[in-house]
């Protein structure tokens, strides 16, 4: 299975990711964008800003799509981007090309959704930035259920709001569900004619 996990900062999404492949056999990590570049010398300001941000979407959509391995949880993906410019005052549609978002977003099996809650905010560390966060946090969450470029409805969703010692249990509960043949136009029942 291909999951991937979007949050704003500060929202547990790297314990969920290893703690997901601890419970699935052969699946792995795929490393941050962020810190992929960074290995590779990129230089990000503090805040990142918006050629940073596009630079990360860039770098996560290519996260997706290559190499396509079979079992793989991703910390972040390119909605986490969108949402960061959006939070910065960036239109996220004239960011991202929908075309490419589809064909990378299409390579998942779930969608994970790691929300701040008050939980978070007691039991997690203290996290840099907590005007960006918040303010990725509520773009998140709009960007996912309004879906502006069409790329991402066709893939299952999972928001974690709850206890963070059900998280693990959430999602995997959940790609039990996305395992499931879905029937196809032809197996769906027609629906009864209300006529007399």
């Amino acid at each position: 299975m291909r999951v991937g996990i979007s949050g704003t900062h500060g929202t547990g999404k790297t314990t969920l990711a290893r703690a997901l492949c601890a419970r699935l056999p052969g699946h792995v990590t795929a490393d941050e964008p962020y810190y992929l570049l960074e290995e590779e010398g990129h230089e990000f300001g503090f805040p990142p800003s918006l050629e940073d941000y596009r630079t990360l979407l860039a770098r996560s959509v290519q996260s997706l799509t290559t190499p396509p391995l079979p079992g793989v949880v991703f910390d972040r993906t390119p909605l986490d981007y969108l949402a960061y410019m959006t939070a910065i005052g960036a239109d996220s549609a004239e960011e991202a090309d929908a075309a490419v978002l589809q064909s990378a977003f299409a390579s998942l099996d779930l969608l994970v959704i790691t929300l701040i809650t008050p939980e978070t905010e007691q039991v997690l560390p203290a996290a840099e930035m907590p005007g960006l966060r918040s303010e990725m946090n509520d773009a998140l969450v709009e960007l996912v259920y309004a879906d502006p470029l069409d790329a991402w409805a066709d893939v299952p969703v999972v928001e974690l709001d709850g206890p963070l010692d059900e998280r693990l249990s959430a999602v995997l509960a959940a790609l039990d569900q996305a395992r499931r043949p879905r029937p196809s136009k032809r197996e769906m029942p027609r629906p009864l004619s209300s006529a007399p």
